[in-house]
């Protein structure tokens, strides 16, 4: 499984945030840092600010800032290197 499997980064409309509901969704923000991370379930979550690059296990990297919705698949194994503070709705 190639990162654009594992790893969906999109722009979505103003009107597909809406409909999803992601301003309801629980708020998660983090300093500049870096750290291992695994995805135990999918997860989708929207960047409302901040960077952050993430490391995939076979080396690929995702990039990912303001405005994308971003959902990481069940089994991903990553490191994560926020760039700039960052901070999302996810579910």
């Amino acid at each position: 499984m190639g990162s654009e499997e594992k790893v969906l980064i999109r722009k979505p409309s103003s009107e597909e945030i809406q409909k999803l509901g992601v301003f309801n969704w629980p708020v998660w923000e983090k300093e500049e840092s870096e750290f291992d991370w695994y995805y135990p379930e999918d997860e989708t979550f929207y960047v409302v600010e901040g960077e952050a690059e993430v490391e995939l296990e076979d080396g690929s990297k995702v990039h990912f800032g303001k405005g994308d919705l971003v959902t990481f698949k069940k089994g991903v194994r990553c490191v994560w290197r926020i760039l700039k503070p960052i901070r999302k709705h996810y579910r």
